[in-house]
């Protein structure tokens, strides 16, 4: 009877470990903090959450990247405020494609690394895991950025209210080690309507009130500290940033001069002057002079 009763008891464990292991568990710290600047975030099918080492990270220099010197030296400030421990704002880069917006943000990354910056990736649709990530390094020595790339939402996405109480509404406190970097196209991150103009309402000397609609679509961008806006690129600091990369690429300046017509038409023919559209030609004109 005790040895019926023993195998029932080793079953029955058996099934309980099988039922965790397919339960969502609370997001715990990565073993080995040193085997990454950057981090990623995911969420398995099963709703375990884990921070996972991004094991090559991109390279980027803050003097590889032109044109842009105005957010640069706004964006560089901020983060080596936040690394000093002085106050330092969450941060919001809007604006074209193409012109740098996350890749100031590695060159960030890569220039205070050594002064224990570190970087953790979230998707949008994870967003919702923000406190659980918090909360996981909120006691570390580390001071983490919290980025999320290419952030717009629509109407009724999760994301959005959880992004908006963690950066400014939530009843816990703000954690000194953590400030949060979002690139996106659209300023106010939510979508526009030409109906939202109706719910704004005059006053009889002329002043105008933005109604509940368009209140909510701005209530998350302005609760970022920092705006940093980015411009479509001129033809000339498109041909600079062309003749920057060539001559990363190991270009000489003659065969740099020399490209200047096929940047353009390589622009034309995608209808872009962007940073991004610079260093994708400079990659096929290095590629085919070698």
């Amino acid at each position: 009877m005790n040895v019926q009763f023993e195998r029932l008891l080793e079953r029955a464990e058996h099934l309980i470990a099988r039922i965790e292991s397919i339960l969502p568990q609370p997001l715990a710290a990565p073993a080995d903090w040193s085997a990454s600047i950057a981090w990623r975030y995911r969420r398995r099918s099963s709703g375990h959450g884990t921070l996972e080492p991004v094991r090559h990270v991109a390279a980027m220099a803050l003097d590889a990247l032109k044109e842009i010197d105005v957010q640069k030296e706004k964006i560089e400030r901020n983060t080596r405020q936040f690394v000093e421990g002085k106050p330092a704002n969450n941060v919001l880069l809007t604006g074209a494609r193409g012109t740098g917006k996350s890749s100031l943000i590695r060159a960030c990354l890569q220039a205070y690394a050594p002064r224990g910056l570190r970087l953790i990736e979230v998707d949008k649709a994870e967003l919702t895991d923000l406190p659980d990530i918090i909360e996981v390094v909120a006691n570390r020595p580390e001071k983490f950025i919290i980025f999320s790339d290419d952030l717009s939402f629509d109407e009724g996405e999760p994301g959005y209210k959880a992004l908006k109480s963690i950066l400014d509404g939530s009843i816990a406190a703000s954690t000194p080690n953590v400030l949060i970097y979002a690139t996106s196209n659209r300023r106010h991150l939510l979508p526009e309507y030409m109906k939202d103009n109706l719910s704004y309402t005059h006053t009889d000397d002329g002043e105008v009130h933005p109604g509940e609609v368009i209140e909510e679509k701005i209530s998350l961008s302005e609760r970022f500290g920092l705006w940093v806006s980015f411009y479509p690129f001129s033809q000339n600091e498109y041909l600079a940033i062309v003749g920057q990369w060539l001559s990363s690429f190991g270009v000489d300046a003659k065969a740099v001069e020399a490209a200047r017509p096929e940047a353009l038409v390589w622009a034309l023919e995608r209808g872009s002057r962007s940073g991004r559209v610079a260093y994708q030609f400079a990659r096929d004109y290095a590629g085919r002079a070698a």
